[in-house]
């Protein structure tokens, strides 16, 4: 019962993390416009994302623009937008993966030893995802970060953190604990495996150990009438 429950929890954690990572790669949210010093015009809102830059007028009207080539983008962004295909990728390998793994799952079998390491090549791959997500969110951070306090650039060119780059942090996290659980329920499945297969050869060598017991006894008594 507290394997099935491990692989509900992972299962539901892994989905809100894949759902998390197309979401946070398709969000244009992850460089916002700094309303630092002259830069006070509040009505407008510049956002940044992997695949479009929207200008967003006094909460009323929002023009987005999908950008005209890869190579306009800064380096970060260039790397982040790879990253996160791919980890879109795999968060959605590592959900059928698991599926397949789970213990309500007919189509691959009932040997709990085959869905066991089922499971555990999903909670890596669940794993690795997160580690995917981490590194351009993390990057991209950084990169906003130490633009903002750069003296050289120009106040007009200086970002803050966007929602989505909280939200893939929140979400790289959410990966990895859902990683973690498919883990344990393959340890738990291989222990329960083990012990139940210990269970039997115990019982049949106490079995054997009894007929040997009783069989001089049948013998005896035989050769004494």
């Amino acid at each position: 019962m507290a394997t099935y429950a491990l692989q509900i929890a992972g299962l539901v954690l892994g989905g809100v993390g894949m759902v998390g990572t197309v979401a946070v790669t398709a969000m244009p949210q992850w460089r916002v416009s700094a309303f630092i010093g002259s830069n006070i015009v509040v009505f407008e809102n510049l956002w940044e994302g992997l695949w479009m830059s929207c200008m967003r007028h006094a909460n009323v009207r929002m023009q987005c623009k999908i950008y005209d080539s890869l190579l306009a983008l800064p380096p970060d962004l260039q790397a982040a937008r790879g990253l996160m295909c791919a980890a879109s990728v795999l968060g959605f390998l590592a959900f059928m993966t698991a599926v397949l793994g789970m213990k309500c799952t007919r189509c691959t079998g009932d040997d709990d030893k085959v869905k066991g390491h089922i499971l555990l090549t999903a909670g890596v791959i669940f794993i690795i995802t997160g580690l995917v997500v981490l590194i351009p969110v993390s990057w991209v951070a950084n990169s906003i970060i130490r633009d903002f306090y750069n003296p050289i650039v120009d106040i007009a060119q200086k970002r803050e953190l966007g929602e989505a780059l909280y939200i893939g942090w929140t979400t790289a996290l959410v990966l990895m604990v859902g990683g973690a659980l498919f883990c344990c329920a393959s340890c738990c499945h291989e222990k329960s495996s083990s012990y139940r297969y210990s269970i039997p050869s115990h019982r049949t060598t106490q079995k054997s150990c009894h007929t040997e017991k009783k069989s001089p006894s049948v013998y005896s008594k035989s050769q004494y009438v």
